[in-house]
C-alpha cells in the first residue's frame, strides 16, 4: 500500500479525536497505518509539521470568507466558526495553539489575515490590524481550551461544578466585548 499525505493527516486526526494530542505520536501513527515510523518522515520532516497539517485540517471549516456584512458580523462569524472547528476535535484548541506557536499552520495564518483584512476595511490602521486578528484568535483559543478542559473533566466524572452561563452564551458575550472595545478604541462605525 502506498502512503499518501492526506491519508497520514486523516489517520492522525482520527488518533487526535479518539485519544487526544498527548497520544498522537509518530510511532502510534505509524502503527495505525501499518508502516515504519521512518515512512512518515517522507511526508513530514518532523512532528511539528504533521501537527500543522492536522491543524490545517481542523481549521478548514473556519477559513472561508464569511461574505459581505458589517465588520462586526464578519469578525463574529469568523470567531464562531473558529470555535466550532476547534470544538469538533479533541484537544483542537491545544493543537492549533501549538501549531501557531511553531509557525506550522497555514490555515491559522489565513484566518489571521482574514481578520486583519476585515479590521483594515473597517478603518483600523494597517499597523494595528494584525493585532486585531491575533487578539480575536487568542481569545477564541483561550476560551475554547478552557471549555475543552472542562468537558474532559466532566467526562472523567469530576465533581459537578456550577457554571455561571452556557458556554456558547459566555463565548458570545466575550467576543462581543472584544468587538465593542475595538469599535470604541479605533473609533469605528458600529452597525
Amino acid at each position: 500500500m502506498q502512503l499518501h499525505k492526506p491519508d497520514v493527516v486523516a489517520a492522525a486526526t482520527t488518533i487526535l479525536d479518539d485519544y487526544g494530542i498527548a497520544d498522537l505520536s509518530m510511532r502510534r501513527l505509524a502503527r495505525e497505518l501499518n508502516v515504519s515510523p521512518s515512512a512518515l518522515y517522507w511526508h513530514f520532516a518532523n512532528k511539528q509539521q504533521l501537527l500543522g497539517a492536522v491543524a490545517d485540517r481542523v481549521l478548514a471549516p473556519a477559513c472561508a470568507d464569511p461574505g459581505p456584512g458589517s465588520w462586526q458580523w464578519r469578525i463574529e462569524t469568523v470567531g464562531q466558526r473558529l470555535r466550532d472547528a476547534l470544538l469538533s476535535h479533541t484537544d483542537g484548541a491545544e493543537l492549533v495553539s501549538a501549531s501557531m506557536a511553531a509557525g506550522q499552520s497555514q490555515a491559522a495564518t489565513a484566518i489571521l489575515a482574514l481578520l486583519a483584512d476585515t479590521a483594515t476595511a473597517a478603518g483600523v490602521p494597517p499597523e494595528q490590524a494584525g493585532q486585531v486578528g491575533r487578539t480575536v484568535v487568542y481569545y477564541v483559543l483561550g476560551f475554547t481550551a478552557d471549555e475543552q478542559s472542562r468537558l474532559q473533566w466532566d467526562a472523567a466524572g469530576a465533581a459537578d461544578i456550577t457554571r455561571d452561563a452556557d458556554p456558547s452564551t459566555a463565548f458570545g458575550f466575550g467576543l462581543g466585548l472584544l468587538i465593542d472595545g475595538l469599535a470604541m478604541r479605533a473609533g469605528l462605525a458600529v452597525s
